[in-house]
């Protein structure tokens, strides 16, 4: 998979996967790093040292601090895989120093929502089935 690394770092983790985009603000706990959003597919997962795949996010620009939270809290994900990382979950990712990249095409979450665990290394994607 060809793919964009927007926020450095090597993570592996089990894939968490959602079709739908993910917003921090309202949506994320970053106490328990349980999703929270009624509407959200991942509606009580955590994302707690997952590598969370998602389209992207959405929300308010809050949401960059959420994720920053989830770190100090070490209640974030391990990485973020997206297929378009827009500004409020690269920045978030950036200061969190959560690794993020972006590229990918819903056919490779499908992929990747049927591996054991994922690893994103040196801005590659891994997928180690089990």
């Amino acid at each position: 998979m060809n793919v964009r690394v927007i926020s450095k770092g090597n993570a592996k983790g089990k894939p968490l996967v959602s079709n739908e985009p993910l917003s921090f603000l309202g949506g994320v706990d970053p106490k328990t790093g349980k999703v929270i959003d009624p509407r959200h597919p991942l509606k009580g997962k955590s994302i707690k040292n997952k590598i969370l795949i998602i389209p992207g996010g959405k929300g308010s620009t809050v949401g960059s601090y959420v994720l920053y939270q989830l770190a100090k809290n070490k209640t974030a994900p391990a990485g973020i895989i997206c297929i378009k990382a827009e500004p409020i979950v690269a920045v978030g990712a950036i200061i969190a120093k959560i690794p993020l990249v972006d590229g990918i095409t819903i056919e490779d979450m499908e992929k990747l929502s049927k591996c054991h665990e994922v690893e994103i290394k040196n801005g590659k994607i891994k997928m180690i089935k089990k």
